[in-house]
């Protein structure tokens, strides 16, 4: 009996969507596709069919994400699912870092249908991809110690640090912050509290400094 996989798509183009199930659908033999148009949404389809979902197809720029924080939410909330970053960034920095900060694959979305099906594949079985040439930079180029050692110390973060965090960094007070996510004032403080401490830092604004090295350019429109 051919095994289903059930595939979360994850990005706020529905045409990008589209062709993503498409590639799916004529790359894996059994294959349920979900789809979400932000974060936000994301997370509320894994809840949905939660314990199903084998793969999360990520868009790093997409509603919610706020760069590389919404992969490390993705990754500190359900840590079971492998996350597939799928962006239109080619850029070595993002997808070196895409893969430090807990992604299992780089996937360019200009990336043919095969390749796309290989990702996946690839993934499934428990493995990592990304395309050649990143592969041969990273191996061949110096380690980002930099990223090595943000990613630890953002990995400390608990799902709600990160959104206490992503908060901040939007520039929200306490009882802003606490009204959004139905808690105490004090409650944010003792996350505040955590977040620095794991951080290493003394101040909210160093945080936010740290968490803006999460943030990313939109890729570049080819004309």
């Amino acid at each position: 009996m051919t095994e289903t996989f059930q595939i979360l798509i994850a990005d706020d183009h529905p045409l990008v969507r589209g062709a993503l199930k498409q590639a799916l659908s004529t790359e894996l033999d059994n294959v349920t596709v979900y789809e979400a148009g932000s974060l936000f949404e994301a997370i509320e389809q894994i809840e949905a069919h939660k314990g199903d979902i084998d793969l999360v197809l990520l868009d790093l720029h997409m509603p919610g994400m706020n760069g590389f924080t919404g992969l490390f939410t993705l990754r500190a909330s359900y840590p079971d699912i492998p996350v597939s970053i799928v962006s239109a960034s080619q850029e070595l920095p993002v997808v070196r870092r895409s893969i430090e900060y807990g992604a299992s694959a780089f996937v360019p979305k200009s990336a043919p249908v095969d390749q796309i099906g290989l990702a996946v594949k690839t993934v499934l079985d428990g493995g990592m991809w990304m395309p050649d040439w990143a592969r041969e930079a990273m191996e061949n180029g110096p380690a980002d110690d930099e990223a090595n050692g943000l990613a630890e110390k953002i990995g400390q973060l608990t799902p709600q640090q990160l959104r206490v965090l992503n908060m901040l960094t939007e520039g929200k007070l306490n009882k802003q912050i606490a009204y959004e996510l139905d808690v105490t004032e004090a409650t944010v403080k003792a996350h505040v509290s955590a977040i620095l401490r794991k951080l290493s830092v003394h101040s909210r604004t160093q945080a936010v400094i740290i968490a803006r090295e999460l943030q990313l350019q939109e890729p570049a429109i080819e004309a």
